[in-house]
């Protein structure tokens, strides 16, 4: 016969009392905090709520409008078809025994490049703006790429094409050399598996005795770029210097330069196309 359970202290009871009063405030200011929300974001006297609603019934609509085209049923499909080949593939995966040292290995790989992350962090942010602001520079040459690279492509495109032919031709010769490198390279894989091992230790014997050499030789090198540091600076500043005082002469080069291909440019192609009117030469000198 089963023991009649114990009834609970009159402690556990005053306990379950004030968690379920603390849980049950809690629940209640929070629906209190959303209920502001809604009447703040749908405030009918400023009129914002109507034109959020409305915002909102367009948007919907033309996302329901959308959703239903041939194109998004086929990216749901294709979706939904990667999901399930995901699941079916990462299954076995994630009971297979090389996902404990792979878990393992990214694990301390996390922990280890967070402070990394963290450091770097300053650094990443000011390369991406950097980097925008020289894409954003960059933008009137990025037509003449796009055509440039189409051009390169449809020129590769028959060479590629070709190749292909020519090797799915020769699939037997393929296969033939692949068993000759299958059969001469297999007997050599346990000497370069061993070879491999005493590589290993012998070179992680190499860094281990290198290390303390090498600590010695950064702090050595440390110390002498912080006590040349000023030396470095007032070569950088004379070497910016330079720089300033050849730009106008590199700008006026670079200008006369232009001025001789374009005067170029228009005598080849007076030389090349048929005159509009026979004894009219066209003489371009530059300035």
């Amino acid at each position: 016969m089963a023991a009649i359970p114990s009834l609970p202290s009159r402690d556990d009871v005053l306990r379950m009392a004030r968690s379920t009063t603390d849980i049950t405030g809690q629940l209640l200011d929070t629906a209190g905090n959303i209920t502001k929300i809604a009447i703040n974001t749908f405030d009918p006297r400023g009129g914002s709520g109507q034109e959020v609603l409305r915002v909102l019934r367009r948007t919907t609509a033309e996302l329901a409008e959308a959703s239903a085209s041939p194109q998004a049923q086929e990216a749901f499909y294709r979706i939904v078809d990667t999901l399930t080949r995901l699941g079916t593939s990462g299954a076995p995966l994630a009971v297979h025994p090389v996902s404990e040292p792979a878990q393992a290995l990214l694990t301390a790989l996390g922990d280890s490049l967070l402070p990394v992350l963290d450091a770097v962090e300053p650094a990443v942010e000011e390369f991406a703006t950097a980097l925008g602001e020289l894409v954003e520079a960059m933008s009137p040459l990025l037509p003449a790429a796009a055509g440039l690279t189409a051009g390169t492509l449809l020129a590769l495109a028959p060479l590629i094409r070709s190749a292909a032919d020519v090797l799915r031709d020769s699939s037997p010769e393929l296969r033939r050399i692949a068993d000759a490198l299958t059969a001469a390279l297999a007997p050599l894989m346990p000497l370069q598996v061993a070879l491999a091992e005493r590589a290993a230790a012998a070179g992680a014997g190499v860094v281990r005795t290198s290390l303390q050499p090498l600590a010695d030789l950064t702090e050595a090198a440390a110390a002498t770029t912080k006590a040349a540091g000023p030396v470095l600076v007032a070569g950088e500043e004379l070497l910016v210097a330079g720089l300033e005082q050849l730009q106008p002469l590199l700008l006026a080069t670079a200008s006369r330069a232009g001025r001789v291909a374009r005067a170029a440019a228009v005598r080849v192609s007076a030389a090349v196309s048929p005159a509009a009117e026979p004894g009219v030469v066209v003489s371009v000198a530059a300035v």
